[in-house]
């Protein structure tokens, strides 16, 4: 039985909470910063246990890298021994390797020998913008250079003006790839949250101003003509696709997938903030985003959120992946500050619940990154542990003002 005692305060207000929540943060720091460093480049992959998955072959996309300069800059803000050290790494495999001196942009993937998937991919690119925006922040050396570069490609090669968001993705010498006739949201998403970061770190309103494009365009226009469900798949004129479908489950599943919906209520009240509220659609839209999310996407028998619905609103996939239940509490998080209710803030306390009891792995370490749809552990879609972005965020988020991101609460902050 969940008690609603918000007499008592909610539970971003109290102390032990928030100890808790530190504890976490800091246990994913411990379990992620010397084993995933791969020291011929990149960063591992980790079973279960916290090993490489294949210490000598292992192919690293480019995603992994950026989100670990990300989340080791957040952790060099915090004052941890040793993130600086992961951030220096991390930075300069970006640099030296997963970017195309001949051709410009970030290849995909590398091995040993150079690239494996030489394709240039918009959620890539988004990730090197939020790597180079948050390595600014602790003023890497690199972190100006790179922030010119992805910046110029991003806007010279991905950036559609005409409809205010970006194309996905290229071939090594940006050919369209597949012909060019696929448009998504999941790289619009990221590189949303990469654009507020750029602006964050620099000040530059061009930055807020493409974040606020696309985040019209996916939101207020698309999901808004759905009843407030997000539109994964769209077609070169931005009409939404309801029946594509990719082999690639793991960031092209079919239908719709309520973590993203999560996702967009937390970036979209941070926009309207970082964008002094003067788009009044972004609360109305995070709430219904968030209501929808539980209302459809919450399994209200065993908990947690189902990896994806079909456009009748029923679970396809119904297995329970970590990353939504992390965007659910930043989510949760930011809409009890700003649309605060009990809902939101029995919805923060249930979704903890869940991560608690079958999400963290009390064993090992680490974080279960799936779950069948009765909460055990499995690996149907990944092989290991997930990485420590969408988990570490969510630990910190609700430890700062939802204001902006947890790198401008840190720094605001000046602490832990």
């Amino acid at each position: 039985m969940e008690l609603a005692d918000r007499d008592l305060g909610n539970w971003t207000r109290r102390p032990a909470h928030r100890e808790w929540l530190k504890a976490q943060a800091n246990g994913l720091f411990s379990f992620f910063q010397h084993r995933s460093i791969n020291p011929k480049g990149g960063f591992f992959d980790l079973d279960d246990s916290g090993r490489p998955l294949d210490a000598e072959g292992q192919v690293r996309s480019i995603h992994i890298a950026a989100r670990a300069v990300h989340c080791f800059a957040i952790g060099t803000l915090l004052g941890r021994p040793g993130a600086s050290d992961v951030v220096d790494h991390g930075m300069a495999y970006l640099w030296n390797h997963h970017r195309d001196t001949e051709n410009g942009g970030y290849f995909w993937s590398l091995g040993n020998d150079g690239p494996v998937d030489a394709n240039k991919q918009g959620y890539g690119h988004a990730f090197v913008l939020l790597a180079a925006s948050s390595a600014k922040l602790v003023d890497h050396p690199l972190a100006d250079r790179m922030l010119a570069d992805i910046t110029e490609v991003i806007d010279t090669r991905f950036w559609d003006e005409e409809h205010g968001a970006i194309a996905e993705e290229f071939t090594p010498d940006w050919r369209p790839l597949d012909g060019g006739n696929y448009r998504g949201q999941n790289s619009n998403m990221h590189l949303t949250e990469a654009l507020m970061a750029a602006f964050e770190a620099t000040g530059n309103a061009e930055y807020l101003r493409k974040a606020e494009r696309i985040a019209d365009l996916i939101i207020r226009r698309a999901a808004g003509s759905v009843n407030w469900r997000v539109a994964e798949h769209f077609d070169t004129f931005w009409t939404i696709d309801k029946a594509y479908y990719h082999k690639n489950e793991m960031f092209r599943p079919a239908g719709t997938t309520p973590g993203h919906w999560l996702e967009w209520a937390r970036l979209i009240l941070q926009l309207w903030v970082l964008g002094d509220k003067k788009h009044d659609w972004m609360p109305g839209a995070a709430e219904k985003l968030f209501e929808q999310s539980m209302a459809l996407g919450w399994d209200r028998d065993k908990g947690g959120f189902f990896y994806t619905l079909d456009w009748n609103d029923r679970p396809d996939k119904r297995n329970k992946l970590w990353w939504p239940a992390c965007e659910g509490a930043g989510a949760a998080h930011f809409l009890n500050e700003h649309l605060p209710s009990d809902f939101h803030e029995q919805s923060y306390r249930k979704i903890w619940n869940v991560i608690e009891r079958r999400f963290i792995d009390h064993t090992h370490g680490g974080w279960h990154e799936e779950l069948t749809e009765d909460l055990l552990p499995s690996h149907d879609l990944f092989p290991g542990k997930g990485d420590i972005y969408h988990a570490l965020q969510a630990c910190l988020i609700p430890l700062y003002p939802a204001t902006g991101s947890v790198t401008r609460g840190i720094l605001q902050a000046g602490r832990l």
